[in-house]
């Protein structure tokens, strides 16, 4: 099915469609791309995972092909570094949270300038534990939809706190995440990084790396056993890997990551 497709910083065009259930109810998801020498980098891999929301969402699908010609159109019209980010909403429907008067999906792209990580990937972060757990909910692990406000909140926590970034738990105690990138970690030599069945966002570098690191495995990472890991991570499609030079107050050697690095992204 065709979907509108509605480039935000376009001044000709209108910013948001009046009854959109993405402003309305969080009622859609979305994804990042970082766009290098007019190419979206990980394409295909934020189709699957679009293409995957949708179905389980139960999203009236939109027009994939014309909806890839779109965004390589954005992505070859800024030869410089840059993000687009595309959102992708159920539609305009009725009032109420059912969405069955839904005419069809919306499609949401707009441009911005890419943020300078060098200094992250190169000299490494330092992480703390938010105190804010992620609420558990199966039906929508792994997707990254537009309800985000668990992320806003961790976003308000990090601001208070003289760190990089915060690692958090779900409510089973259950290292996760980042406040906006996956986990990678070493433990007695053997990297892993948490499964996202019960929450979390699977992101497109995370799904890169396990792609081209078949080492690399999922396991579950008790908060308790923060201490014990070696070295560790964060991934995300703009970031890249930055590795993690100070876990929890006490500091990690980053050689390893570094490795990683050239053997991944290099």
């Amino acid at each position: 099915m065709s979907a509108e497709i509605i480039i935000i910083n376009d001044a000709a065009q209108p910013q948001v469609a009046a009854g959109c259930r993405a402003l309305q109810y969080g009622d859609g998801v979305f994804t990042t791309i970082a766009v290098k020498a007019g190419k979206p980098e990980l394409w295909s891999l934020h189709l699957a995972r679009l293409q995957l929301a949708v179905a389980r969402l139960g999203i009236t699908p939109p027009d994939w092909q014309a909806l890839a010609a779109k965004v390589q159109q954005l992505a070859t019209a800024h030869q410089a570094p840059s993000v687009i980010k595309l959102l992708l909403s159920r539609g305009i429907g009725g009032r109420g949270y059912a969405p069955e008067a839904c005419d069809g999906p919306l499609v949401y792209l707009y441009t911005a300038a890419m943020p300078d990580y060098r200094r992250w990937r190169t000299a490494g972060i330092r992480v703390g534990i938010a105190k804010l757990q992620l609420a558990i909910q199966p039906a929508l692990a792994g997707l990254k939809h537009t309800n985000r406000l668990e992320q806003v909140l961790l976003k308000q926590e990090l601001a208070q706190r003289d760190l990089d970034d915060l690692l958090v738990a779900d409510q089973q105690q259950q290292l996760t995440e980042a406040t906006a990138a996956n986990l990678f970690y070493q433990l007695e030599g053997a990297w892993f990084t948490p499964p996202l069945h019960l929450a979390g966002v699977a992101g497109v570098m995370r799904q890169h790396i396990l792609l081209s690191q078949p080492h690399i495995q999922e396991r579950a990472l008790p908060l308790a056993e923060i201490e014990q890991v070696q070295a560790a991570f964060l991934s995300n499609a703009l970031l890249g890997m930055a590795p993690v030079r100070e876990l929890n107050g006490r500091v990690l050697a980053i050689d390893s990551v570094q490795q990683l690095q050239q053997e991944i992204l290099c």
